[in-house]
């Protein structure tokens, strides 16, 4: 499954190719509460058909009310961006669904050859890192190598945006859980593969959108080199094919590698990869072992949806002060039972 933005770009592309005018609607700025963050993107056609969001549909129905009765010119007059700002009053923050004092500033972009979009289009399908510039004045737009993620930033003359590769989790392992991982990571817009060398796990595993790969897990890292868009999670239980993974992963730029286990395993493991592969305290410090946020998780599918939380919570840049890890949530149930195991009896 694609990401939101990747569909977006794709399907704008797609339209201009089949001759429709299009309109790219980038969200540059907001202030107070907004239902879309910066650098939401949405396209329209001539046709008033859609594909991304920029607000809860209030503003999208404005828009597309205006390209339907006067045509995309409607919303750029002069064939090169508008910019264009929802929610100033309380009236219009009423009427177009923003939260209260909530306003946002919209780039409006008629899309052309200038656009540069199936450039912009390929370089997230290679996963490459790329910072738009865009001419407010001449519609003319500059690619160059950028950083994974940024701040729109819209001056007078310009509107510079950033856009990554898609996020990607690779799972080593193919069973119940990682099933319903996948699931959620595709729910989520990650690119999702799944890598398991024993036959007998991979024969009925198959989900649609999930890449499955039959390689030694190691042989799989080392030629995907994880990016800072890929998290990593071992989930076979099998310090044969888990080790390999997370040696090879730990030294990559993947924002998050983590392995299922117990407290105790997950510290033998650490033990182990230090003392035989010469892995530095350092490294394995960024080894979430047991995998997940601590949610009480019983069956297949609640320990995937802690895995992904965790996830999810490194990728969008949440501190480990504000969540509860597996261990220590666990560490902290156990207290009480101890406590109570070891206090005296008193005599009736």
């Amino acid at each position: 499954m694609e990401d939101l933005d990747t569909r977006v770009l794709r399907t704008a592309v797609g339209w201009h190719g089949a001759g429709l005018p299009v309109v790219l609607v980038t969200v540059a700025r907001t202030w107070g509460s907004s239902p879309r963050p910066p650098g939401s993107l949405m396209a329209i056609n001539g046709r008033g058909e859609t594909v991304g969001s920029v607000s809860g549909g209030c503003i999208e129905d404005d828009l597309i009310h205006r390209i339907r009765e006067g045509g995309v010119q409607a919303a750029c007059a002069s064939d090169t961006p508008a910019v264009l700002r929802y929610g100033i009053s309380a009236d219009e923050a009423h009427r177009f669904g923003l939260p209260c004092g909530g306003t946002v500033e919209l780039v409006l972009e008629p899309v052309s050859a200038s656009s540069r979009l199936d450039e912009l289009l390929q370089a997230c399908l290679q996963r490459r890192s790329t910072e738009r510039e865009l001419n407010l004045h001449t519609g003319q737009v500059v690619l160059r190598a950028g950083q994974r993620d940024g701040v729109p930033l819209l001056d007078e003359q310009h509107l510079t945006t950033h856009l990554g590769p898609q996020a990607r989790l690779i799972v080593i392992g193919a069973g119940d859980l990682s099933r319903f991982l996948c699931q959620m990571a595709l729910g989520l817009g990650f690119e999702v593969i799944v890598c398991d060398p024993r036959e007998e796990h991979r024969a009925s595993w198959q989900l649609d959108g999930v890449v499955v790969s039959h390689e030694m897990p190691d042989d799989l890292i080392l030629r995907l080199k994880p990016d800072a868009r890929t998290a990593v999670v071992a989930v076979t239980h099998d310090p044969k094919l888990d080790d390999l993974a997370l040696i090879d992963a730990l030294q990559s730029d993947a924002f998050y590698v983590g392995a299922i286990g117990s407290r105790r395993h997950s510290e033998l493991r650490k033990a182990r990869l230090h003392e035989h592969f010469d892995l530095s305290q350092e490294s394995l410090q960024a080894l979430h072992g047991p995998a997940g946020l601590y949610i009480g998780s019983k069956t297949p599918a609640e320990i995937a949806l802690s895995i992904m939380a965790e996830v999810v919570a490194v990728k969008n840049g949440v501190g480990p002060s504000a969540v509860v890890p597996v261990a220590a949530g666990k560490a902290r149930v156990d207290q009480p039972a101890r406590e109570a195991f070891t206090a005296p009896v008193c005599a009736v």
